[in-house]
């Protein structure tokens, strides 16, 4: 097949393969769900809007501890279905009084696992964002909960639709790549020194005891979120949270779990059993927490090494001298087959190199929805049709925490400077209990770790 033929037939196939949830959806009837968002910020308002442009989606509840975020949201709303949802500062109001059949969980990471556990138990479906947990354990509770409620949870990793990482996947799994012994999976970005943020007074909309939740209270550092100036996101909040471990786990869990889930989709294997990652902020500097000032304290670059039965995974991020691959790109994986090297990207599609010089380059150009470049269109729609028909989506989060897991894995070895041996039928490490240890942590005093 020449390389013309190849793109007509996956531009043709693709979307009809791939989503029968957008024929399903379009077939739908009225039924409309009560939909409430739980975290209101930028990424949630994208989610957000997917919902209402379904058409399926009554949006009754707004659930943020920062009231400036439901102005924007609110916005949101009035231009997409129209309405005025009940605003609630705590969840677990929210689901008792608005009683939602759909509950976007869209908070900082430390705040996914409590919220869509009480969501399945109150009877509603849930799309939360990733990583599902902050810890492996909160990952299990949340899958125990989900499948004994039966209620759909489908997660945020919307590659897993997006038409161009669809079509790779059909294209390594026809065995046109050949056996895959690596993986290389990366992101780059550019960055520097790292200075202290002063502490700052709390604002009088923000509950920064409640933002905190489960997780350690910290001083306040941040801003404004309607403040959109790249300044604006180095705080905590809003949107810097990634960078500081307490309420997440860096790039590693961040990007990381886009493209490790990818590899285990693409693949199918589902365990690693070994894990050793390296890294430091040789760049960003010494971490900082003081009472008057702090910095971030997730790695500036790491490098996390996988071991399965049949191939080896590298993970490598930087947030300093940030460059492109040749497509320009600064994100995605390598997969190095028998037969070429699949290049699995973001924004540029993919590309495969075949290992005989004379066999033409392949390639397929992405196709994102804006903002942000992104597929979530497609992701609601799985969502919803497997509401409708009983089946898992596409992005259940029994698959999602596997990736997960990869990612807090590779965080648990950097902490303890050693490599790991991993059961992931048990969910145990291999003779380390200090590292078991580590499976969790102890919530705040007044909150309570969700039982496995």
């Amino acid at each position: 097949m020449n390389r013309r033929t190849f793109l007509q037939s996956a531009v043709a196939t693709a979307p009809l393969a791939a989503f029968p949830a957008l024929r399903a959806a379009e077939k739908s009837g009225p039924r409309r769900f009560r939909t409430a968002l739980i975290g209101c910020g930028w990424w949630g308002n994208n989610i957000l809007r997917e919902a209402m442009a379904s058409g399926a989606c009554e949006v009754t509840a707004l659930c943020d501890a920062d009231s400036r975020q439901f102005e924007p949201t609110l916005r949101n709303i009035r231009e997409g279905t129209g309405g005025q949802p009940k605003l609630f500062k705590d969840y677990r109001e929210l689901l008792d009084r608005a009683k939602p059949e759909i509950a976007i969980v869209a908070t900082p990471d430390h705040w996914h696992a409590l919220p869509m556990i009480a969501a399945v138990r109150a009877g509603a479906h849930v799309y939360v964002e990733k990583p599902i947990g902050h810890t492996v354990m909160e990952g299990r509770a949340m899958v125990n909960a989900a499948r004994a409620t039966g209620r759909v949870v489908q997660v945020g990793t919307h590659r897993r639709v997006s038409p161009h990482n669809v079509s790779a996947r059909e294209f390594i799994r026809s065995g046109k790549a050949g056996d895959i012994g690596m993986v290389r999976c990366f992101v780059h970005y550019a960055g520097g020194p790292e200075t202290p943020r002063p502490t700052v007074e709390v604002p009088k909309e923000l509950d920064w005891d409640l933002w905190c939740g489960p997780a350690p209270l910290r001083p306040f550092n941040g801003g404004d979120p309607r403040d959109s100036s790249p300044g604006s996101r180095g705080g905590i909040h809003p949107r810097g949270f990634r960078n500081y471990l307490d309420y997440a786990n860096g790039t590693l869990g961040d990007w990381g779990i886009h493209w490790l889930d990818q590899i285990l989709w693409i693949t199918g294997e589902k365990y690693p059993r070994k894990i050793y990652s390296t890294g430091g902020r040789p760049i960003a500097g010494p971490v900082v927490n003081t009472a008057g000032a702090q910095t971030t304290d997730a790695p500036d670059h790491q490098v996390a090494s996988y071991t399965f039965e049949r191939m080896t995974v590298q993970w490598e991020h930087r947030r300093f001298a940030g460059n492109n691959t040749d497509k320009g790109e600064n994100v995605g994986c390598y997969f190095y087959g028998t037969k070429g090297i699949m290049h699995v990207g973001w924004q540029k599609g993919w590309t495969f190199y075949p290992s005989n010089a004379k066999d033409p380059v392949i390639s397929e150009e992405a196709r994102l929805n804006q903002p942000d470049s992104q597929n979530i269109r497609e992701n609601w729609a799985d969502f919803l049709d497997a509401i409708r028909t009983g089946r898992r989506p596409s992005s259940d989060i029994g698959e999602v925490h596997l990736a997960t897991n990869m990612a807090l894995l590779g965080m648990l070895s950097l902490k303890l400077g050693r490599s790991i041996d991993w059961d992931g039928a048990r969910e145990r490490i291999l003779g380390d209990e200090a590292a078991n240890q580590l499976l969790r942590r102890d919530y705040r005093k007044g909150w309570e770790y969700p039982a496995a």
